[in-house]
């Protein structure tokens, strides 16, 4: 009788790649309400220690440096050691730092200019592994016709993170005083990374997946074996042994980065992350500073309305996952499935433009729905990045794309920053933003051409 239902749990196929995705989900929703701390706490921050738009636009930028910088060896240690410990490492250290941004308050204004510069460069540092982790588990969990859909759902917890926590953080920032929004929020980093140690693993090493479940994934083009060969049957695991590429316990050659650098297909995906996140860091960074400044709100009012135009940005990237794994169903090519939402999206984010020639916050806020709508839609780089990233370096390749994607969290901020200064409005700022969503269309219609998984030399 034992053996019987043994047969029949075997048999059923789990669904344990939609836990994982989830945890993935809420994970990239609290490392974006990390990035976002500063912007919501902004306005009161700089008030206090006397800074103008260029010096918040430097230590805006602080993030992207290291976050730019350790990108690359963020990815060499996913691909060392595993996604699930260098992850969790990851979240409770960038927590750590959040936290102690908020006791420069206690320093005097020179040394907490410094030192605030210093922690967000830390948290950038920490949170460096977080999405190449992400683009290596979603390659890893879900076959080729599921990974836009995960990858959406992943990406679009950006736009979710401004949905719950923008109203919190403007809420404890009116009520308490903005120190209190990093140790919030470096709490709640903390518990969530204690979580996930006990809820990740991968395929081949999860307590609860089937047999069902691990071939459908396995067949549908996952790369299973990503962190090495595990103990699951000695005969199946022995061949697996002999097939699979031992890359967990070698770094990547330097011919790998330069096979990366030298194809046209991936400089051009570089090159369009690259003008996508111009606009996230917009969003990210500058939005709530632009709805106090330019649009006259109080800054509990700005962090529920910046929730509004993130719920459309959700919605858009979750249906531009599925749009596009719908696409690959109906026997669109990979190429089709991927580029159509990402340029419809793009169009529809140049909307913001608009804004600048519109009194009424209301139209206003409702261009930038329309406009963070488009965003989401358009944002499927992290599928692209599954498709196409070498088996033996996952974690590197999707290290090398978020690289090049977030050389836009230095600029944008300090480029901003230096329109509002000297034009006093932020009329200039949309139309820059706007031209990197031209720019990436150009970018995926011209230069990446067909989209296929890289083979290494």
């Amino acid at each position: 009788m034992a053996n019987v239902v043994q047969g029949v749990t075997a048999a059923r196929r789990t669904r344990i790649r939609y836990g994982i995705v989830a945890m993935l989900f809420l994970v990239t929703a609290v490392n974006y309400a990390d990035r976002a701390t500063l912007s919501m706490a902004g306005t009161a921050m700089s008030k206090d220690l006397g800074l103008d738009a260029v010096a918040m636009g430097f230590i805006f930028s602080a993030f992207g440096w290291s976050y730019v910088v350790g990108q690359l060896p963020g990815g060499w240690l996913l691909d060392r050691f595993g996604s699930k410990r260098v992850y969790a490492a990851s979240i409770f250290i960038w927590s750590l730092f959040t936290i102690m941004q908020g006791a420069v308050t206690f320093l005097s204004v020179s040394v907490a200019v410094t030192t605030l510069f210093a922690l967000r460069f830390l948290v950038g540092l920490a949170e460096a592994p977080s999405f190449p982790a992400n683009g290596r588990i979603v390659a890893s969990w879900f076959p080729a016709a599921e990974r836009g859909t995960a990858s959406a759902i992943f990406n679009s917890a950006q736009y979710f993170a401004t949905v719950l926590f923008a109203p919190i953080m403007g809420w404890v920032t009116h009520r308490f005083g903005w120190p209190y929004v990093f140790y919030f929020m470096g709490a709640v980093g903390i518990v969530v990374s204690l979580v996930w140690m006990k809820t990740v693993y991968s395929p081949k090493d999860h307590p609860r997946i089937s047999r069902a479940e691990l071939d459908h994934i396995q067949e549908g083009g996952a790369l299973i074996d990503m962190d090495g060969p595990k103990k699951r049957d000695a005969v199946n695991d022995a061949a697996v042994a002999a097939a699979a590429p031992q890359v967990a316990n070698e770094a990547p050659k330097a011919s790998y980065v330069r096979q990366l650098l030298t194809n046209r297909m991936l400089l051009g995906v570089y090159i369009s992350q690259y003008c996508i996140t111009t606009l996230t860091y917009f969003f990210l960074t500058w939005f709530p500073v632009y709805l106090v400044k330019e649009r006259g709100m109080s800054i509990l009012n700005a962090g529920f309305v910046a929730a509004l135009p993130a719920v459309c940005g959700f919605i858009g990237g979750v249906l531009g996952g599925i749009f596009s794994d719908f696409l690959i169903r109906k026997g669109c090519s990979l190429t089709v499935a991927r580029k159509v939402p990402i340029v419809v999206g793009m169009l529809l984010s140049t909307s913001m433009i608009a804004c600048n020639y519109v009194d009424s916050s209301a139209v206003v806020v409702a261009i930038m729905a329309f406009a963070f709508f488009g965003k989401g839609l358009g944002a499927l780089g992290w599928a692209v990045v599954a498709d196409t990233s070498p088996k033996q370096i996952a974690g590197l390749s999707g290290g090398m794309f978020n690289m090049f994607g977030n050389v836009a969290a230095i600029t944008t901020p300090i480029i901003i920053g230096y329109i509002v200064k000297e034009t006093g409005s932020f009329n200039g700022a949309l139309v820059f933003v706007a031209c990197n969503a031209v720019v990436a269309i150009v970018s995926y219609l011209l230069i990446v051409g067909e989209i296929k998984r890289v083979q290494l030399k």
